[in-house]
């Protein structure tokens, strides 16, 4: 087999093995050459060749999403790992384990005018979990920095640097290994165990206990949990289209049912305990509730992280929600109130209005998510892009059987394709992404690879610009806001779907949509996009009296 020359390329690469790092992303350059030659020629590694750095990152990204594994980075020096940054961020913030390893310069050529050369080391530092910043020679120093790397992003679950300086020549080879790197091991660190006493003494105290959802793992909590939960009268649950949590007394659309509510239906509301898991929320309504109507306690349940996202976080819980309600439920019993009834009662109210509503708007973005969203394939996976698009997606039913995903770590429209594309690939799921035009445009170098299944689907709703500002405070028709903010466009999918090899389809109202959706579900021969066009000055004003017709 062929390797690289250079040790410390060895290293790397040798240690990434020992730790079953598979999926290597790899962006073109010369100083990367040692581990670009490595990794390709080990039939071990499965390795992808992605040319834009920003696309390449959420792509891992989207790969380590549905794997739970580490996925690896490869770039050149200079400006290369700053295009990474996007999604470094997001990874950092959506707990993904992604592992960036950067060539450098030798520290010698940092600052004295050598081309394609930047201060690299610790690049990332507010948003990683750990740098190793790695010496030129092969070491057991930089063997025990690259091991604790891999080990933290996997323990941990989040993104690391490893910056790994190279001196030329960069392209030589040899046919044996001349060095062996020191492979550690390490023990998952113990859970400690939670005194549960104070925990059951509240919950079975408590007759008002609101179980708050967010980005969440599919699967996370067994059948048995969840009947558990919606069968306590003093609990609601609410979820989001990415708490990938289903039961027929969970409350679903939060923003619906509560946009309307009185003082005295917010006091009402205000629970007792507050409990968190999951990732970002997306829903403000519900943010700005509980800021505004504080529990007496918030208990959020993580393993890693517990954000005080309410100013009221009194226990941080370290331990998976899983184990957590398996064994609190065990110890509690059940607790008399009104609680549950109250709010599934109005969200019964809310689902009637919301239906004698769809039934009379026009056609609008509001109406295509309707029409989507059943009729998406069941079993599939669903990409959402930020934006407009995640907003519509918690106002309209899912089939429980579709496991949704969303970039909701910093929120960011940057790299919603590059992530659905190497979630695609990560999956064996048929995969779907929604987004909106400005959300697409700005990713569409996502397009330019040679790994995307041909069952992958795009469905771009053009409103020719960014529709959210106009539901957002301060929207005024000013040359300055359609400039500035809606980003006002006349462009379509069209001619990029010709250049990157996609079916493409588009449609303008309604009928048409309906009429094109079967064969755009079943058309598996090439990826395919579907462009609907929607109206943008309509748009708005349905989605405002929506909330006002409930």
């Amino acid at each position: 087999m062929t390797y690289p020359e250079i040790q410390l390329a060895q290293s790397i690469i040798q240690i990434c093995k020992a730790n079953n790092l598979k999926h290597i992303i790899i962006s073109p350059g010369s100083r990367n050459a040692p581990l670009t030659i490595g990794f390709a020629s080990d039939p071990f590694f499965m390795c992808y060749s992605i040319a834009d750095e920003r696309c390449a990152a959420f792509f891992a990204m989207g790969i380590a999403q549905q794997t739970n594994e580490p996925t690896a980075i490869v770039c050149t020096s200079g400006s290369a790992l700053l295009n990474y940054y996007p999604a470094v961020a997001e990874a950092f913030y959506s707990e993904i384990p992604l592992v960036v390893i950067s060539a450098d310069r030798p520290s010698y050529k940092i600052d004295i005018g050598d081309g394609q050369t930047i201060r690299q080391k610790d690049v990332y530092a507010n948003h990683i979990l750990l740098s190793a910043n790695l010496t030129e020679q092969a070491s057991l120093v930089n063997d025990t920095l690259i091991n604790k790397a891999i080990h933290t992003a996997k323990a941990k679950r989040g993104p690391v640097h490893i910056n790994a300086p190279f001196e030329e020549p960069l392209y030589n080879t040899v046919e044996q290994l001349t060095t062996t790197p020191q492979i550690a091991t390490y023990q998952e660190k113990n859970i400690e165990a939670i005194d549960y006493d104070h925990y059951v003494n509240q919950w079975n105290q408590a007759q008002k206990k609101l179980i708050l959802v967010g980005v969440n793992t599919p699967h996370s909590l067994s059948q048995i949990i969840l009947e558990r939960l919606a069968s306590d009268p003093s609990v609601v649950v609410l979820t989001e289209t990415t708490s990938n949590l289903h039961h027929p007394k969970f409350i679903e659309h939060i923003d619906r049912v509560i946009t309307t509510f009185s003082e005295e239906d917010f006091k009402a509301f205000a629970p007792d305990i507050l409990i968190t898991f999951g990732g970002m929320v997306v829903s403000k309504r519900i943010k700005a509730c509980l800021r505004k109507y504080k529990p007496s306690e918030h208990w959020h349940i993580d393993l890693q992280r517990h954000y005080d996202t309410f100013d009221a976080l009194s226990h941080k819980i370290i331990d998976t929600p899983a184990r957590f309600f398996q064994s609190l439920l065990e110890r509690v019993s059940l607790t008399p109130s009104k609680y549950q009834s109250w709010a599934y009662s109005i969200a019964k109210q809310r689902q009637e209005k919301h239906l004698a509503y769809m039934q009379q708007i026009p056609y609008s973005d509001l109406q295509v998510f309707e029409c989507l969203m059943q009729t998406l394939p069941k079993n599939s996976q669903l990409q959402i892009s930020n934006s407009s698009a995640i907003r519509y997606a918690q106002l309209v039913p899912i089939d429980p059987s579709i496991v949704v995903f969303c970039n909701r770590g910093t929120s960011g429209i940057d790299g919603s394709t590059s992530t659905a594309i190497g979630a695609a690939v990560g999956s064996d799921r048929p995969t779907v992404l929604i987004t909106g035009d400005i959300s697409f445009l700005y990713d569409s170098n996502a397009l330019w690879n040679a790994y995307t299944p041909t069952n992958f689907k795009i469905i771009l709703l053009n409103n020719k610009g960014g529709g959210i500002f106009r539901i957002l405070p301060g929207h005024k028709q000013t040359p300055v806001f359609n400039t500035y903010f809606e980003t006002t466009h006349q462009l379509t999918a069209q001619h990029l779907a010709k250049m990157y090899n996609y079916a493409y389809t588009t449609v303008d109202n309604l009928a048409d949509l309906k009429s094109v959706l079967p064969s755009f579900w079943s058309q598996n021969k090439k990826p395919s996009i579907l462009e609907i066009s929607t109206p943008t000055e309509v748009n708005d004003q349905v989605l405002r009296n929506y909330f006002r017709n409930m």
